[in-house]
């Protein structure tokens, strides 16, 4: 592995890749009304343009980890990101919306690989004790690339052309690959072993339905037989995929690691962390909106404080995991977010920009303290040859919490709203008064739902024991 100051460079090559497939995730939605205008199509055709690229990402990552377990993380990353620029380029020449959709599934498979292996490389060059401080530092990347996507996006889209999001990505992807075809170390050992096939379709499946579910329940009624009869072919497909990677000789997913207390534990944190952080950034927003009657401009300045203190507190936390270990921190940081849900759930029809920043300041500072030392946590608890599983576990914990959290904050609102409604309507509540009433109160609901998520992942961050000594091998 390469040693010095090549370890920064590594860090670097890395960097562009979290950056870019980060920004994707969150730029495209100030596109968003402009391209159905411009396709002439409604919000249902354009709601795919974002889920479309989510749902792929999602559903491959633990295969892209195995792949590059097996093959080498140089050349899965490279080639994410060879089809990712790629598929930026057909996105942006799209003719049809359907011809857009299906390049960003492309776009997705190409980002998958790019988030599945980032944190693999970083871990197989930095030491043991510097490995917090180096996730810490990609976690501050992806917190400035959420936090600068939707700026740029306003940019791209006011002075130029919704295309303009897509083109972007193309200096910058030829960039990542030039610079980490010559600076990624190709001394990574590679396993040679067959992949799973099976498993990783089963795998895929089982993801896709489950998590295809769970975002349109809402939309189709979650008693429908679209939302019944996906949910049931998921849990079928999961109960084949781990019958058959229990049986299976060298099997995609190694289940086992799941008894590693540590691994688990921290996994499960993750995803709770990301349920609870796109619980507030999917209601905040249409809050800023409808309630407080805020101007896109001033919407995008607020929702970019909490990704600016993750980007102060990562690399801090991420530094201070490595001489602490990571209990503390990912602990203390999910009470943290907890407590500013709590005070989230309180905002009412009165709009305060203080009684919204300090929440949004409380929940960036717990995301930042919790996410650098948590993922050093998965990555240091599993054997040298499973750090792809590991590294793509993160991500996929990120990307199907962020599906999930959209998914169970969207059917508490919108259950509740109804009804309140109705409550205040018979009070004699009108006009715009009723909805703003109604909508904080609907809201009220759905972020104590979260706090409860919170609560949970506090849990689950204390009792999962601590981290062996760094620069010891974990059994």
């Amino acid at each position: 592995m390469r040693t010095g100051t090549n370890k920064w460079q590594t860090m670097f090559a890395v960097a562009i890749g979290t950056f870019l497939s980060a920004m994707s995730s969150s730029i495209i939605n100030v596109a968003l009304p402009f391209i159905g205008n411009y396709f002439e199509v409604d919000m249902a055709s354009l709601e795919w343009v974002v889920m479309a690229y989510l749902l792929v990402i999602s559903s491959l990552l633990i295969a892209y980890g195995r792949l590059g377990d097996i093959w080498g993380y140089k050349s899965i990353y490279l080639t994410g990101f060879v089809i990712f620029t790629a598929a930026s380029l057909l996105c942006a020449i799209s003719e049809t919306i359907h011809t857009l959709i299906a390049f960003r599934v492309l776009q997705g498979i190409g980002a998958g690989m790019i988030m599945a292996i980032g944190p693999a490389i970083l871990t197989a060059t930095f030491p043991p004790q510097e490995r917090g401080k180096a996730l810490g530092m990609i976690g501050m990347v992806v917190a400035s690339a959420l936090a600068t996507g939707p700026f740029i996006g306003g940019i791209m889209v006011q002075f130029f052309d919704w295309q303009m999001v897509f083109y972007l990505n193309i200096p910058l992807g030829i960039l990542g690959v030039v610079w980490g075809s010559y600076i990624l170390p190709k001394s990574i050992q590679v396993n040679k072993q067959a992949f799973d096939y099976p498993g990783a379709i089963a795998l895929f499946l089982t993801l896709f339905a489950i998590l295809l579910s769970l975002s349109h329940g809402q939309q189709w009624g979650w008693s429908s037989s679209q939302t019944l009869s996906l949910l049931g072919f998921g849990l079928l497909m999961l109960g084949f995929f781990i019958w058959w990677e229990l049986r299976h000789p060298q099997p995609l997913m190694d289940l086992n690691l799941f008894k590693i207390r540590l691994f688990s534990a921290a996994s499960v944190s993750a995803l709770i962390n990301y349920m609870a952080m796109f619980s507030y950034i999917f209601l905040i927003p249409f809050y800023l909106k409808d309630v407080a009657g805020l101007d896109p401009s001033h919407i995008g300045m607020l929702m970019v404080v909490s990704p600016l203190m993750i980007l102060l507190s990562s690399p801090i936390s991420g530094t201070l995991s490595d001489k602490i270990g990571s209990r503390t921190l990912s602990s203390l940081g999910m009470a943290l977010t907890c407590l500013s849900l709590f005070l989230l759930s309180g905002l009412g029809t009165a709009f305060s920009p203080v009684q919204l920043i300090l929440p949004l300041l409380l929940f960036g500072l717990g995301s930042g303290l919790f996410q650098a030392p948590n993922s050093s946590a998965i990555m240091g608890s599993v054997p040298k040859q499973r750090l792809g599983i590991a590294s793509s576990t993160i991500a996929s914990m990120r990307n199907m919490g962020m599906v999930m959290g959209i998914a169970i904050s969207g059917a508490v609102f919108n259950g509740r709203l109804p009804i309140y409604l109705t409550k205040y309507n018979q009070l004699g509540y009108q006009g715009q008064n009723l909805q703003a009433t109604a909508f904080v109160n609907a809201m009220h609901d759905a972020f104590l739902v979260a706090a409860l998520l919170a609560v949970f992942g506090v849990v689950t961050s204390y009792v999962r024991g601590s981290q062996q000594p760094l620069g010891q091998p974990q059994k």
